[in-house]
Protein backbone atom coordinates (compact mmCIF):
# COMPACT_ATOMS: atom_id res chain seq x y z
CA UNK A 1 0.00 0.00 0.00
CA UNK A 2 1.49 3.56 -0.80
CA UNK A 3 0.71 6.25 1.72
CA UNK A 4 1.03 9.72 1.49
CA UNK A 5 2.44 10.17 5.16
CA UNK A 6 4.31 7.54 7.41
CA UNK A 7 4.13 8.46 11.62
CA UNK A 8 6.86 6.24 12.61
CA UNK A 9 8.21 4.94 15.98
CA UNK A 10 5.90 7.08 18.15
CA UNK A 11 4.23 5.68 20.83
CA UNK A 12 0.16 6.06 19.79
CA UNK A 13 -2.13 6.63 22.61
CA UNK A 14 -5.79 6.00 22.49
CA UNK A 15 -8.72 6.05 24.69
CA UNK A 16 -8.61 2.75 25.50
CA UNK A 17 -4.68 1.28 24.78
CA UNK A 18 -1.05 2.76 24.98
CA UNK A 19 1.42 1.05 22.49
CA UNK A 20 3.98 1.30 20.00
CA UNK A 21 3.55 1.34 16.07
CA UNK A 22 3.18 3.55 12.67
CA UNK A 23 -0.08 5.51 11.30
CA UNK A 24 -0.12 5.65 7.62
CA UNK A 25 -2.16 8.17 5.74
CA UNK A 26 -3.46 8.12 2.54
CA UNK A 27 -6.18 10.92 0.96
CA UNK A 28 -6.76 12.36 4.17
CA UNK A 29 -7.53 9.52 6.23
CA UNK A 30 -6.12 6.88 8.32
CA UNK A 31 -5.15 4.07 5.96
CA UNK A 32 -3.55 1.72 8.33
CA UNK A 33 -2.14 1.37 11.83
CA UNK A 34 0.47 -1.42 12.08
CA UNK A 35 4.13 -2.31 14.08
CA UNK A 36 5.88 -1.44 11.11
CA UNK A 37 4.68 0.41 7.88
CA UNK A 38 7.54 0.91 5.31
CA UNK A 39 6.75 3.60 2.77
CA UNK A 40 5.20 6.87 2.43
CA UNK A 41 5.87 10.08 0.46
CA UNK A 42 6.50 11.72 3.72
CA UNK A 43 7.39 10.01 6.95
CA UNK A 44 7.47 11.94 10.13
CA UNK A 45 9.85 10.77 13.14
CA UNK A 46 7.81 10.40 15.96
CA UNK A 47 10.27 8.82 17.96
CA UNK A 48 9.79 9.87 21.78
CA UNK A 49 6.62 11.24 21.20
CA UNK A 50 2.94 10.50 21.81
CA UNK A 51 0.87 10.24 18.73
CA UNK A 52 -2.99 10.96 19.73
CA UNK A 53 -5.97 11.91 18.27
CA UNK A 54 -6.38 15.78 17.76
CA UNK A 55 -8.05 17.35 20.57
CA UNK A 56 -11.77 17.97 19.73
CA UNK A 57 -12.71 21.14 21.48
CA UNK A 58 -16.53 21.04 21.90
CA UNK A 59 -17.18 24.25 23.85
CA UNK A 60 -16.36 27.92 22.19
CA UNK A 61 -17.42 31.08 20.95
CA UNK A 62 -15.82 32.38 18.35
CA UNK A 63 -17.03 35.57 16.51
CA UNK A 64 -20.22 35.61 18.62
CA UNK A 65 -22.13 38.06 19.99
CA UNK A 66 -23.05 37.74 23.33
CA UNK A 67 -27.11 38.67 24.25
CA UNK A 68 -25.28 42.14 25.37
CA UNK A 69 -24.28 42.51 21.96
CA UNK A 70 -20.35 42.37 23.18
CA UNK A 71 -18.34 40.72 20.45
CA UNK A 72 -15.94 37.85 21.16
CA UNK A 73 -12.18 38.86 20.18
CA UNK A 74 -11.25 35.91 18.07
CA UNK A 75 -13.35 35.19 14.87
CA UNK A 76 -12.87 31.91 13.03
CA UNK A 77 -9.20 32.42 11.80
CA UNK A 78 -7.82 33.51 14.89
CA UNK A 79 -9.67 31.07 17.27
CA UNK A 80 -9.27 28.22 14.77
CA UNK A 81 -5.19 28.60 15.17
CA UNK A 82 -5.12 29.02 18.58
CA UNK A 83 -7.49 25.76 18.72
CA UNK A 84 -4.47 24.11 16.65
CA UNK A 85 -1.55 25.75 18.53
CA UNK A 86 -3.12 24.07 21.59
CA UNK A 87 -3.28 20.48 19.73
CA UNK A 88 -6.67 20.83 18.35
CA UNK A 89 -7.71 19.47 15.09
CA UNK A 90 -11.18 20.31 14.83
CA UNK A 91 -13.75 22.08 17.33
CA UNK A 92 -17.51 22.86 17.65
CA UNK A 93 -18.23 26.66 18.38
CA UNK A 94 -21.65 28.13 19.24
CA UNK A 95 -23.67 29.92 16.74
CA UNK A 96 -26.51 31.73 18.78
CA UNK A 97 -30.29 32.53 18.32
CA UNK A 98 -30.64 36.33 19.14
CA UNK A 99 -34.33 37.15 19.87
CA UNK A 100 -36.22 37.98 16.48
CA UNK A 101 -33.46 35.95 14.73
CA UNK A 102 -34.38 33.24 12.69
CA UNK A 103 -32.47 29.99 13.19
CA UNK A 104 -31.49 29.82 8.50
CA UNK A 105 -30.33 33.30 9.15
CA UNK A 106 -28.16 32.27 12.23
CA UNK A 107 -26.95 29.64 9.92
CA UNK A 108 -26.08 31.62 7.02
CA UNK A 109 -23.91 34.21 9.09
CA UNK A 110 -22.25 31.45 10.51
CA UNK A 111 -21.51 29.96 7.53
CA UNK A 112 -20.03 32.97 6.14
CA UNK A 113 -18.02 33.81 9.28
CA UNK A 114 -16.13 29.86 9.72
CA UNK A 115 -14.84 30.18 5.93
CA UNK A 116 -11.72 31.29 7.41
CA UNK A 117 -11.33 28.43 9.52
CA UNK A 118 -7.85 26.48 9.48
CA UNK A 119 -9.19 23.19 11.35
CA UNK A 120 -12.57 21.21 11.05
CA UNK A 121 -15.80 22.85 12.33
CA UNK A 122 -19.02 22.15 13.29
CA UNK A 123 -22.03 24.37 15.30
CA UNK A 124 -24.09 24.27 18.11
CA UNK A 125 -26.58 26.00 17.72
CA UNK A 126 -27.60 28.49 20.82
CA UNK A 127 -31.69 28.40 20.59
CA UNK A 128 -32.89 31.93 22.77
CA UNK A 129 -36.23 32.38 20.49
CA UNK A 130 -38.16 28.95 20.23
CA UNK A 131 -41.14 30.13 18.02
CA UNK A 132 -43.37 27.50 16.60
CA UNK A 133 -41.88 27.58 12.93
CA UNK A 134 -38.56 27.19 15.09
CA UNK A 135 -39.71 24.26 16.63
CA UNK A 136 -41.44 22.06 13.69
CA UNK A 137 -39.64 23.66 10.53
CA UNK A 138 -36.02 25.35 11.70
CA UNK A 139 -34.84 23.09 13.88
CA UNK A 140 -35.56 20.13 12.55
CA UNK A 141 -33.72 21.00 8.67
CA UNK A 142 -30.96 22.94 11.53
CA UNK A 143 -30.86 18.96 11.98
CA UNK A 144 -30.91 17.17 8.78
CA UNK A 145 -27.69 19.44 7.58
CA UNK A 146 -25.86 17.67 10.79
CA UNK A 147 -26.08 20.05 13.36
CA UNK A 148 -27.58 18.00 16.02
CA UNK A 149 -27.09 20.10 19.01
CA UNK A 150 -28.89 22.63 20.34
CA UNK A 151 -27.75 25.27 23.90
CA UNK A 152 -30.13 26.26 25.92
CA UNK A 153 -29.66 28.65 29.02
CA UNK A 154 -31.58 28.71 32.34
CA UNK A 155 -30.15 32.53 33.15
CA UNK A 156 -29.51 35.80 31.60
CA UNK A 157 -33.20 37.38 30.54
CA UNK A 158 -31.94 37.83 26.98
CA UNK A 159 -31.74 34.35 26.60
CA UNK A 160 -33.38 32.30 29.48
CA UNK A 161 -36.24 29.77 27.94
CA UNK A 162 -37.65 29.22 31.32
CA UNK A 163 -38.90 25.27 32.00
CA UNK A 164 -41.72 25.00 29.38
CA UNK A 165 -39.03 26.74 26.48
CA UNK A 166 -36.60 24.11 27.69
CA UNK A 167 -39.77 21.25 27.77
CA UNK A 168 -40.22 22.52 24.39
CA UNK A 169 -36.78 21.86 23.00
CA UNK A 170 -36.00 18.93 24.78
CA UNK A 171 -38.85 17.54 22.94
CA UNK A 172 -37.92 18.61 19.14
CA UNK A 173 -34.32 17.66 20.30
CA UNK A 174 -35.73 13.80 21.43
CA UNK A 175 -38.06 13.54 17.97
CA UNK A 176 -34.51 14.10 16.28
CA UNK A 177 -31.92 12.44 18.56
CA UNK A 178 -30.05 15.66 19.27
CA UNK A 179 -28.46 16.73 22.13
CA UNK A 180 -29.77 19.34 24.10
CA UNK A 181 -26.58 21.20 26.26
CA UNK A 182 -27.49 23.64 29.13
CA UNK A 183 -26.02 26.14 31.23
CA UNK A 184 -27.62 25.78 34.84
CA UNK A 185 -27.95 28.58 37.04
CA UNK A 186 -30.90 29.27 38.71
CA UNK A 187 -31.82 33.13 37.22
CA UNK A 188 -33.80 34.41 40.36
CA UNK A 189 -31.51 32.90 42.68
CA UNK A 190 -28.50 35.01 40.73
CA UNK A 191 -30.97 38.34 40.40
CA UNK A 192 -31.69 38.47 43.78
CA UNK A 193 -28.30 37.94 44.89
CA UNK A 194 -27.13 41.13 42.60
CA UNK A 195 -29.98 43.34 44.21
CA UNK A 196 -28.73 42.31 47.54
CA UNK A 197 -24.85 43.26 46.28
CA UNK A 198 -25.93 46.55 44.97
CA UNK A 199 -27.86 47.52 47.77
CA UNK A 200 -24.91 47.46 49.94
CA UNK A 201 -22.73 48.89 47.46
CA UNK A 202 -20.44 45.56 46.45
CA UNK A 203 -19.98 46.28 43.45
CA UNK A 204 -16.23 45.14 42.53
CA UNK A 205 -15.15 42.06 40.54
CA UNK A 206 -14.31 40.18 43.55
CA UNK A 207 -18.56 40.41 44.32
CA UNK A 208 -19.00 38.64 41.25
CA UNK A 209 -18.40 34.80 42.42
CA UNK A 210 -20.41 35.93 45.51
CA UNK A 211 -23.43 36.66 43.57
CA UNK A 212 -23.80 33.26 41.65
CA UNK A 213 -23.98 31.01 44.71
CA UNK A 214 -22.95 27.13 44.24
CA UNK A 215 -26.84 26.51 45.41
CA UNK A 216 -27.84 28.36 42.42
CA UNK A 217 -25.67 26.04 39.72
CA UNK A 218 -26.73 22.65 42.52
CA UNK A 219 -30.58 23.54 41.80
CA UNK A 220 -30.49 24.68 38.30
CA UNK A 221 -28.83 21.40 37.13
CA UNK A 222 -31.22 19.20 39.12
CA UNK A 223 -33.86 20.65 37.39
CA UNK A 224 -32.70 20.84 33.98
CA UNK A 225 -32.17 16.75 34.47
CA UNK A 226 -35.94 16.34 35.44
CA UNK A 227 -37.04 18.34 32.88
CA UNK A 228 -34.81 16.02 30.67
CA UNK A 229 -36.23 12.98 32.06
CA UNK A 230 -40.23 14.17 31.36
CA UNK A 231 -38.95 14.61 27.75
CA UNK A 232 -36.71 11.89 27.90
CA UNK A 233 -34.13 13.51 25.84
CA UNK A 234 -30.20 13.56 26.20
CA UNK A 235 -28.93 16.32 27.81
CA UNK A 236 -25.36 18.19 28.37
CA UNK A 237 -24.70 20.20 31.41
CA UNK A 238 -21.73 22.31 30.29
CA UNK A 239 -19.32 23.83 32.83
CA UNK A 240 -19.79 22.35 35.95
CA UNK A 241 -18.19 24.49 38.67
CA UNK A 242 -19.50 23.09 42.15
CA UNK A 243 -19.05 19.46 43.94
CA UNK A 244 -22.53 19.43 44.24
CA UNK A 245 -23.41 19.43 40.57
CA UNK A 246 -21.21 17.32 39.67
CA UNK A 247 -22.39 14.93 42.74
CA UNK A 248 -25.85 15.14 40.82
CA UNK A 249 -25.06 14.28 37.57
CA UNK A 250 -22.37 11.37 39.38
CA UNK A 251 -26.01 10.02 40.87
CA UNK A 252 -28.30 10.38 37.37
CA UNK A 253 -25.66 8.96 35.71
CA UNK A 254 -25.27 6.21 37.44
CA UNK A 255 -29.00 5.58 37.37
CA UNK A 256 -29.44 5.46 33.99
CA UNK A 257 -30.01 8.67 32.77
CA UNK A 258 -29.44 9.99 29.38
CA UNK A 259 -26.63 12.05 30.80
CA UNK A 260 -23.55 14.30 29.68
CA UNK A 261 -21.48 16.67 31.55
CA UNK A 262 -18.42 18.70 31.38
CA UNK A 263 -15.74 20.88 33.58
CA UNK A 264 -13.39 23.31 32.32
CA UNK A 265 -10.04 24.27 33.30
CA UNK A 266 -10.05 27.20 35.31
CA UNK A 267 -12.31 25.41 37.27
CA UNK A 268 -9.20 23.00 38.22
CA UNK A 269 -6.52 26.12 37.91
CA UNK A 270 -8.37 29.19 39.43
CA UNK A 271 -10.30 30.26 42.26
CA UNK A 272 -12.05 33.02 43.00
CA UNK A 273 -9.26 34.90 45.42
CA UNK A 274 -8.13 35.64 41.81
CA UNK A 275 -10.81 37.62 41.28
CA UNK A 276 -9.52 40.00 43.82
CA UNK A 277 -6.56 40.95 42.30
CA UNK A 278 -5.30 44.96 42.54
CA UNK A 279 -7.83 47.83 40.90
CA UNK A 280 -9.81 45.89 38.07
CA UNK A 281 -7.77 43.16 37.21
CA UNK A 282 -10.14 41.07 38.86
CA UNK A 283 -12.10 41.37 35.77
CA UNK A 284 -10.14 39.17 33.52
CA UNK A 285 -11.43 36.76 35.46
CA UNK A 286 -14.99 37.14 36.01
CA UNK A 287 -16.82 34.30 33.89
CA UNK A 288 -19.98 32.49 34.50
CA UNK A 289 -20.75 30.32 36.75
CA UNK A 290 -17.73 32.03 38.69
CA UNK A 291 -14.39 30.65 40.18
CA UNK A 292 -14.68 28.69 43.35
CA UNK A 293 -12.29 27.60 45.63
CA UNK A 294 -10.00 25.18 46.33
CA UNK A 295 -11.88 22.43 48.02
CA UNK A 296 -14.11 22.32 44.90
CA UNK A 297 -11.15 21.72 42.86
CA UNK A 298 -10.20 18.90 44.21
CA UNK A 299 -13.39 17.78 44.38
CA UNK A 300 -14.11 18.19 40.47
CA UNK A 301 -10.52 16.93 40.05
CA UNK A 302 -12.11 13.53 41.86
CA UNK A 303 -15.16 13.54 39.06
CA UNK A 304 -12.74 14.17 36.34
CA UNK A 305 -10.61 11.13 37.11
CA UNK A 306 -13.17 8.96 38.32
CA UNK A 307 -16.11 9.51 35.21
CA UNK A 308 -18.56 11.94 35.61
CA UNK A 309 -17.55 14.37 33.18
CA UNK A 310 -17.23 12.97 29.50
CA UNK A 311 -14.88 15.98 28.32
CA UNK A 312 -12.77 19.23 30.03
CA UNK A 313 -13.78 21.92 27.57
CA UNK A 314 -12.20 25.52 27.37
CA UNK A 315 -15.36 27.55 27.29
CA UNK A 316 -13.34 30.19 25.49
CA UNK A 317 -15.24 33.42 25.48
CA UNK A 318 -12.49 35.62 24.40
CA UNK A 319 -12.88 39.18 25.52
CA UNK A 320 -9.86 41.59 25.64
CA UNK A 321 -9.33 43.49 28.70
CA UNK A 322 -10.26 46.96 26.49
CA UNK A 323 -12.99 49.21 26.22
CA UNK A 324 -14.05 46.66 23.23
CA UNK A 325 -13.91 43.70 25.50
CA UNK A 326 -14.22 43.38 29.28
CA UNK A 327 -14.54 47.60 29.74
CA UNK A 328 -17.36 48.22 26.41
CA UNK A 329 -19.33 49.53 29.48
CA UNK A 330 -16.65 51.70 30.81
CA UNK A 331 -13.87 51.19 33.16
CA UNK A 332 -15.48 51.85 36.30
CA UNK A 333 -18.61 49.62 36.58
CA UNK A 334 -20.24 47.58 38.79
CA UNK A 335 -18.98 43.88 37.96
CA UNK A 336 -22.32 42.78 36.34
CA UNK A 337 -21.99 45.46 33.36
CA UNK A 338 -18.20 43.39 32.76
CA UNK A 339 -18.14 41.47 29.71
CA UNK A 340 -18.49 37.92 30.93
CA UNK A 341 -16.12 35.07 30.20
CA UNK A 342 -12.29 34.67 29.41
CA UNK A 343 -10.16 32.65 26.91
CA UNK A 344 -8.30 29.32 27.04
CA UNK A 345 -8.87 27.13 23.93
CA UNK A 346 -4.95 27.16 23.32
CA UNK A 347 -4.55 26.55 27.08
CA UNK A 348 -6.85 23.44 27.65
CA UNK A 349 -4.80 20.73 26.63
CA UNK A 350 -1.75 21.36 28.11
CA UNK A 351 -3.12 22.17 31.32
CA UNK A 352 -5.03 18.78 31.50
CA UNK A 353 -1.92 17.11 30.40
CA UNK A 354 0.17 18.82 32.38
CA UNK A 355 -1.81 18.88 35.65
CA UNK A 356 -3.67 15.64 34.82
CA UNK A 357 -1.27 12.93 33.24
CA UNK A 358 1.97 14.38 34.37
CA UNK A 359 0.13 15.30 37.69
CA UNK A 360 -0.80 11.81 37.92
CA UNK A 361 -4.66 12.51 38.38
CA UNK A 362 -5.26 10.62 35.32
CA UNK A 363 -3.99 8.44 32.86
CA UNK A 364 -2.97 9.01 29.42
CA UNK A 365 -5.79 6.98 28.05
CA UNK A 366 -8.17 8.95 29.79
CA UNK A 367 -6.59 12.13 28.63
CA UNK A 368 -7.53 11.39 25.13
CA UNK A 369 -11.00 10.30 25.72
CA UNK A 370 -11.30 13.74 27.67
CA UNK A 371 -10.02 15.68 24.68
CA UNK A 372 -11.04 14.12 21.46
CA UNK A 373 -12.86 10.62 21.79
CA UNK A 374 -15.78 11.33 23.97
CA UNK A 375 -16.13 14.46 22.68
CA UNK A 376 -16.40 12.72 19.22
CA UNK A 377 -19.05 10.08 20.29
CA UNK A 378 -21.40 12.44 22.48
CA UNK A 379 -21.85 15.24 19.39
CA UNK A 380 -21.66 12.54 16.43
CA UNK A 381 -18.05 13.44 14.96
CA UNK A 382 -18.10 9.54 13.17
CA UNK A 383 -14.87 10.05 11.57
CA UNK A 384 -12.95 12.03 14.55
CA UNK A 385 -11.70 11.36 17.69
CA UNK A 386 -10.19 7.40 17.11
CA UNK A 387 -6.91 6.73 15.69
CA UNK A 388 -8.00 3.39 13.28
CA UNK A 389 -8.30 2.85 9.76
CA UNK A 390 -10.94 4.63 7.76
CA UNK A 391 -11.14 7.80 10.81
CA UNK A 392 -10.24 11.11 9.25
CA UNK A 393 -6.10 11.85 9.78
CA UNK A 394 -6.43 14.26 12.60
CA UNK A 395 -3.67 13.77 14.80
CA UNK A 396 -1.49 15.46 17.04
CA UNK A 397 2.08 14.70 17.83
CA UNK A 398 3.18 15.36 21.56
CA UNK A 399 6.47 15.72 23.20
CA UNK A 400 5.87 14.47 26.71
CA UNK A 401 9.24 16.14 28.18
CA UNK A 402 8.86 19.63 27.13
CA UNK A 403 8.16 22.28 29.68
CA UNK A 404 7.05 25.55 28.65
CA UNK A 405 5.89 28.48 30.82
CA UNK A 406 2.22 29.79 29.55
CA UNK A 407 2.37 33.57 28.05
CA UNK A 408 -0.65 35.69 26.26
CA UNK A 409 2.05 35.40 22.63
CA UNK A 410 2.03 31.63 23.10
CA UNK A 411 -2.00 31.41 23.04
CA UNK A 412 -2.26 32.69 19.55
CA UNK A 413 -5.72 34.24 19.45
CA UNK A 414 -6.66 37.86 19.56
CA UNK A 415 -6.49 38.34 23.24
CA UNK A 416 -4.36 40.93 25.17
CA UNK A 417 -3.75 38.44 28.04
CA UNK A 418 -4.62 34.76 29.23
CA UNK A 419 -5.87 33.84 32.77
CA UNK A 420 -3.33 31.06 32.83
CA UNK A 421 -0.23 33.46 32.54
CA UNK A 422 2.71 32.65 34.19
CA UNK A 423 1.91 28.28 34.84
CA UNK A 424 4.75 25.91 34.01
CA UNK A 425 3.54 23.18 31.96
CA UNK A 426 4.66 20.23 30.77
CA UNK A 427 3.84 18.38 27.53
CA UNK A 428 3.59 20.40 24.25
CA UNK A 429 1.48 19.22 21.10
CA UNK A 430 4.18 19.60 18.19
CA UNK A 431 2.46 18.96 15.26
CA UNK A 432 -1.09 19.18 14.71
CA UNK A 433 -3.18 17.38 11.50
CA UNK A 434 -6.35 17.95 10.11
CA UNK A 435 -7.53 15.37 7.79
CA UNK A 436 -3.29 14.89 7.17
CA UNK A 437 -2.91 18.14 6.14
CA UNK A 438 -0.07 19.88 9.15
CA UNK A 439 -1.61 22.62 10.39
CA UNK A 440 0.99 23.24 13.27
CA UNK A 441 4.34 21.77 12.82
CA UNK A 442 7.87 23.20 14.68
CA UNK A 443 6.17 26.00 16.20
CA UNK A 444 4.28 27.22 12.57
CA UNK A 445 0.87 27.82 11.29
CA UNK A 446 1.43 25.86 7.97
CA UNK A 447 -2.02 25.89 6.75
CA UNK A 448 -4.14 29.46 5.13
CA UNK A 449 -7.78 30.27 6.11
CA UNK A 450 -9.81 28.13 4.76
CA UNK A 451 -8.33 24.80 5.42
CA UNK A 452 -11.03 23.98 7.96
CA UNK A 453 -14.36 21.92 6.29
CA UNK A 454 -17.40 21.93 8.24
CA UNK A 455 -18.54 18.57 9.57
CA UNK A 456 -22.23 17.14 9.58
CA UNK A 457 -22.75 15.60 12.29
CA UNK A 458 -24.75 12.23 14.01
CA UNK A 459 -26.93 11.63 16.90
CA UNK A 460 -25.64 11.17 20.00
CA UNK A 461 -24.54 7.96 20.90
CA UNK A 462 -27.15 6.91 23.90
CA UNK A 463 -25.54 3.43 24.49
CA UNK A 464 -25.66 2.56 28.12
CA UNK A 465 -28.07 5.71 28.63
CA UNK A 466 -31.40 3.70 28.92
CA UNK A 467 -33.36 7.04 30.17
CA UNK A 468 -35.55 6.99 33.25
CA UNK A 469 -38.92 5.79 34.02
CA UNK A 470 -41.44 8.15 34.35
CA UNK A 471 -44.48 6.19 35.54
CA UNK A 472 -47.17 8.53 33.63
CA UNK A 473 -45.88 7.47 30.45
CA UNK A 474 -45.41 4.05 31.22
CA UNK A 475 -47.60 1.88 29.44
CA UNK A 476 -47.99 -0.47 32.01
CA UNK A 477 -50.10 2.14 34.17
CA UNK A 478 -52.25 3.01 31.21
CA UNK A 479 -51.88 6.69 31.96
CA UNK A 480 -50.49 8.84 28.90
CA UNK A 481 -48.40 6.54 27.05
CA UNK A 482 -49.87 8.06 24.00
CA UNK A 483 -48.06 11.17 24.92
CA UNK A 484 -44.84 9.57 23.82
Amino acid sequence: MEFDTVIHDGTIVTAGEIYRGDVGITDGRIAAVAERLPGGARRIDAGGRLVMPGGIEAHAHIAQESSSGVMSADDYRTGSISAAFGGNSSFVPFAAQHRGQSIDDVIATYDARAASSVIDYSYHLIVSDPTEDVLTDQLPRAFARGITSFKVFMTYDLMNLGDGGMLDILTVAREHGAVTMVHAENNDMVKWMNRRMADKGLTAPRYHAVSRPELAEEEAINRAIQLAKLADAPLFIVHVSTAGGAAIVQREKLAGAKLYAETCPQYLALTRADLDRPGMEGAKYICSPPLRDVQTQEALWHHVATGTFESVSSDHAPYRFDETGKFLNGTDVPYPKIANGMPGIAARLPYLFSEGVVGGRITMEQFVALSSTNAARTFGIEKKGRIAPGMDADIAIWNPETRRTVTAADQHDNMDYTPFEGMELQGVPETVMTRGTPVVEDGALKVEPGNGRFVARAPADLRGRPGAAVKEFDPAHNFGSDLR
